[in-house]
């Protein structure tokens, strides 16, 4: 394989620059991707179907003209059945990776899944940990690295920066009510209890989806990722909040295909948002900067 130690032979990572005016705004799509890459494919064992239907679906369709508003778009192509880009690079599920020396048991899911959503076992046997630092050398820390990269671009020339994380969920969660499943909210903005961003931005994205007459539940079942802990420092100028969107408002989600009107209507609702948001981070003086 001809590759450096930090390089994939095929980029996974696909980076958009605004098309007009660029705002403070950056959309991270990390759930979207759906390919597996011929370097671990023989250690996962899946379908295509499952791998569609464990992504955060058609996602980055719905910020597809994110930078026409003058946001940049980071968008990930490579499943999270390889990583898990939401994860710390030390979240190990000690029964992944066994030998890692800081594995630990993890109920749910590491930056390298054992099992699909469904318990489905995903590995086919544990990794080594030679087998799992390559995994994060060649699409882990690509991803991060321009997503840092870009957010410290944004930072200096504009002094602030706003990262969307956009994501998807359920319809459902697995709580039930007389046999039932629970739908939950068609929106989830997750700002581990308003920590991540500056409270204009976090009203703002409320007012902006009930608006649209969409339902809104904060931080459940949420509350924002690695990612949105990670950058959402607020004191420096740096915000970020995860916007989970209820699959059911786009897709059918026995079949995974497009509700093409209500889909084009909620991109249409999105592309507003981060208008709104570019607007909101650029003229207000009184954001901290850093």
């Amino acid at each position: 394989m001809n590759c450096s130690a930090h390089e994939s032979p095929v980029s996974y990572v696909e980076l958009t620059h605004p098309h007009t005016t660029p705002t403070p705004v950056l959309v991270e799509v990390p759930h979207s991707g759906l390919q597996v890459p011929p370097e671990v494919e023989s250690e996962i064992q899946s379908t295509p179907l499952a791998v569609l239907r464990d992504s955060d679906i058609y996602v980055d369709q719905l910020y597809q003209h994110a930078p026409q508003t003058g946001a940049t778009l980071l968008v990930a192509r490579v499943s999270r059945y390889v990583v898990d880009l939401n994860r710390g690079p030390d979240d190990v599920d000690s029964a992944a990776v066994p030998r890692h020396p800081r594995g630990r048991r993890i109920p749910a899911r590491g930056v390298v899944w054992r099992a699909r959503t469904d318990g489905t076992p995903l590995l086919r046997a544990p990794l080594s940990v030679e087998q799992f630092s390559r995994r994060l050398e060649l699409f882990y820390h690509p991803y991060h690295r321009a997503l840092r990269d870009a957010a410290a671009q944004i930072h200096q020339e504009q002094g602030r920066v706003l990262i969307l994380a956009a994501h998807s969920m359920p319809s459902s969660g697995r709580r039930t009510v007389g046999g039932g499943k629970v739908r939950r909210a068609d929106v989830v903005p997750g700002t581990r209890g308003r920590s991540t961003a500056d409270g204009r931005i976090i009203d703002l994205i409320d007012s902006h989806f009930r608006q649209a007459g969409l339902s809104v539940k904060h931080d459940d079942p949420y509350r924002g990722g690695w990612t949105t802990s990670s950058y959402g420092t607020p004191k420096r100028g740096q915000h970020a909040v995860q916007i989970e969107l209820n699959r059911a408002l786009y897709v059918d989600e026995r079949t995974s295909e497009i509700k093409k009107d209500d889909f084009a209507q909620l991109r249409v609702v999105l592309e507003q948002l981060v208008e709104k948001l570019g607007t909101l981070m650029t003229s207000s003086g009184q954001f901290a900067t850093g």
